[in-house]
């Protein structure tokens, strides 16, 4: 390994190392060396002989509001949240679709949206379950791998952290070995960023791991930290459902967004205020499959708490964790957990405990060198048991070797016993990505609380493939939550693409936690769908008879959730499961996918939905959710924002004037009640001068002046 201050002769010798002949991987999200891979772009982009070739995902830009008020509004916020953040350049060019010939970006998930409209996305789009995209990589001859990490010292001795993103990386490295092995040359460039967490556990590496180490303050540049989402009626409404199927002592996977902010609310609301919650619940008709609540789920808090495996560490695992629901450990060792799931064991040791231990085959007839090591690294053994010379011995003296022999082991209880068990996990993820406070937190946290939180590859993560027996043990009562875009009457659900063959986002690893699900004897893949979107002013339904394409099939059907309840579709006919999908859907769309499920014979012709879900409307959640919003519960914000009180309030306004623009005839009459209805522009001058609206110079700007005083003085802000 050399340490480089400086990019260009990083670059020159990855050049030359690699014969002008390059496949770079580069991770998803910050984990991204932004500026090695910005300088090696540029020298590809001048010197037409170099070939490269980039395999990555998430390519993160600063967002750009539309013109006009949203511009005014949003452009102050970005300049906070992004300040310092050092973008990508191919972004810029793939937005143009002008990536250079001797070029090619190749992405296996992208921002939800973002691509829609660019071909050349489109067509270099690769398409792969995240656990398969280490070896994808391998096979598309990968020669460069890259990351920006973190530097520190743990326990004395000085490494590097891959920090936010083990997800590929650490399932990489041992392929990239052995392609090595077989004569291979592939360089590794590491980049040090101060402001990355530095995370512990299987994050570590050694300060040699890579071939190159770029260690340049210049380059310790802020983290792209997106702020959090208001989370809407409709989103805490799936939330609290998604909730009641949580149950106590169990596992947690759940993704960013707004609907995991709601979850995360739900499950606190669950635990600190268990009357309101269950009031709430059902007012937003829990009632209605109780009897799925009782069989997997829970109405009640949580005293054993959740352990959290999921591929994104998310900001809502933090709050859990601090909320001190995401506190269940589990260890690394099938003995121990399976006798810890059994009741036979417990974080405080006890001498019974070594009977128990004997017994599951944790040690053998006779105690080895090898069991010793690592009873003393889970802290069954303390510091003064040892192995000598072929012995167990405690301070020095021989007590034998035999599990069987009461007298070794009464010495063992008696003067070789640990106080507590060591290694525990709260939380397996495979990258993170949130707002400031996030980052900011995992910073502060002390090397105790940080060995709680366990970084590594998506290999683990998100399948049994590494140790079945043992990922069975440590899932238990696993919740697998995912969203999706769309959901057919017989359970299929589309969450990646169009039928059209456009790709929205990427499947991402939500396959590979539905197919898990399937496979843990107590587990449940959980999909969320909000009912309806609203394109172009009209009201869409999300349920939907067919579709063109799927991204999970039929036959992976479990649970779905909308904001009208949950739909039970595991195992059952298809008859069954259309009965259940219809009670979720919104009522203005239930008659036309009923009649269209009689068509095609899937429904008996006198079929009627039932009445308990025949009022699907958005009003009955708006109402329930605002009733309690006014008391203070259910807040837009659950986990915090980057916004201040009067940009609340600004957007607040902000937004209704969206909502009207799909309505001629209500923004007209808006528009001519803002014209009619006095001067408040002295009242309202703070959030003039916050829009920069205080001096006109358009017609346009004038209008957009006087709507949003409207909408101020209609939100009681000014009078």
């Amino acid at each position: 390994m050399s340490h480089h201050p400086d990019l260009d002769q990083v670059v020159d010798s990855v050049v030359e190392a690699l014969d002008k002949n390059i496949v770079m991987g580069i991770p998803l999200g910050i984990g991204k060396p932004a500026q090695f891979v910005n300088a090696l772009y540029a020298r590809a982009k001048r010197d037409p002989s170099i070939k490269l070739r980039m395999i990555t995902a998430l390519s993160l830009e600063r967002p750009k509001p539309s013109p006009g008020l949203e511009a005014r509004f949003l452009e102050p916020v970005f300049e906070r949240l992004f300040d310092g953040y050092v973008g990508l350049d191919y972004v810029e060019d793939l937005k143009k679709q002008q990536i250079p010939d001797n070029i090619q970006l190749c992405e296996f998930f992208f921002k939800s949206g973002s691509m829609l409209k660019n071909n050349y996305a489109q067509q270099h789009y690769i398409s792969s379950n995240y656990t398969h995209v280490a070896r994808d990589m391998i096979d598309q001859g990968v020669n460069l791998l890259v990351q920006q990490v973190s530097k520190g010292e743990y326990q004395g001795a000085e490494y590097l952290s891959l920090s936010s993103n083990t997800d590929v990386t650490v399932d990489i490295l041992p392929l990239i070995n052995e392609e090595r092995s077989k004569g291979k040359t592939i360089k590794l460039v590491g980049m040090v960023n101060s402001h990355l967490p530095f995370m512990l556990n299987d994050a570590l590496v050694r300060l040699d791991a890579f071939d190159y180490l770029i260690d340049n303050e210049a380059f310790y540049t802020p983290l792209f930290s997106p702020p959090n989402m208001p989370v809407t009626p409709v989103d805490f409404a799936i939330g609290m459902h998604a909730s009641a199927l949580v149950k106590d002592g169990g596992t947690l996977q759940i993704g960013i967004g707004s609907m995991g902010d709601a979850i995360v609310y739900a499950c606190l609301l669950k635990d600190r205020d268990n009357t309101l919650y269950n009031e709430a619940l059902d007012a937003l008709g829990g009632k209605n499959y109780q009897e799925y609540i009782d069989r997997i789920g829970s109405r009640e808090g949580f005293s054993e708490g959740l352990y959290g495996s999921s591929e994104m560490f998310v900001n809502g695992f933090l709050h859990l964790i601090q909320g001190g629901i995401v506190k269940r450990k589990v260890y690394g060792d099938v003995h121990i957990q399976r006798l810890i799931n059994e009741g036979r064991m417990a974080e405080d040791i006890k001498p019974e405990h070594l009977d128990n231990l004997i017994e599951s085959g944790f040690f053998g007839d006779v105690f080895h060198a090898g069991d010793v090591v690592r009873a003393k690294r889970f802290g069954i053994l303390n510091d003064r048991v040892d192995w000598i010379d072929g012995q167990l011995t405690i301070d020095g003296a021989a007590v034998g070797d035999r599990t069987r022999d009461d007298q070794t082991i009464e010495l063992v209880k008696e003067r070789g016993l640990g106080e507590k068990l060591r290694g525990g996990i709260i939380m397996h993820g495979g990258f993170f990505l949130g707002p400031k406070d996030f980052y900011q937190a995992l910073h502060a946290m002390s090397d105790e609380e940080k060995e709680l939180i366990c970084m590594t590859g998506v290999g683990h993560v998100n399948q049994l493939l590494i140790d079945e027996d043992l990922v069975v043990e440590q899932r238990k009562q696993a919740r697998f939550i995912n969203t999706g875009l769309m959901a057919t009457l017989n359970g299929a659900v589309v969450s990646d693409g169009l039928d059209d063959g456009k790709i929205v986002s990427g499947v991402g690893g939500q396959y590979n936690f539905v197919s898990m699900a399937h496979s843990l004897p107590d587990a449940r893949s959980i999909l969320l769908v909000r009912s309806t979107r609203t394109s172009k002013g009209e009201v869409m339904s999300n349920i939907v008879y067919n579709y063109g394409h799927i991204t999970i099939p039929r036959h992976l059907r479990d649970t779905i959730i909308t904001e009208y309840g949950v739909a039970d579709i595991r195992g059952k006919t298809d008859a069954d499961v259309m009965k259940a999908m219809l009670n979720i859907a919104d009522s203005r769309f239930q008659e036309e996918l009923l009649s269209k499920a009689k068509q095609a014979g899937k429904l008996p012709e006198d079929y009627v939905i039932p009445e308990p879900y025949r009022n699907n409307l958005p009003d009955r959640v708006n109402n329930t959710i605002d009733g309690y919003r006014k008391h203070g519960h259910f807040p837009a914000f659950p986990l915090g924002t980057d916004f201040t009180e009067q940009e609340l309030q600004i957007g607040a306004a902000l937004k209704h004037l969206k909502a009207l623009q799909s309505d001629k005839l209500s923004l007209f009459k808006t528009m001519f009640k803002a014209f009619t209805e006095g001067d408040h522009e002295q009242q309202a001058m703070p959030f003039l001068e916050r829009m920069k609206l205080v001096e006109t110079k358009t017609k346009k700007e004038e209008v957009e002046k006087k709507l949003l005083i409207h909408e101020l003085i209609e939100a009681g802000l000014i009078k």
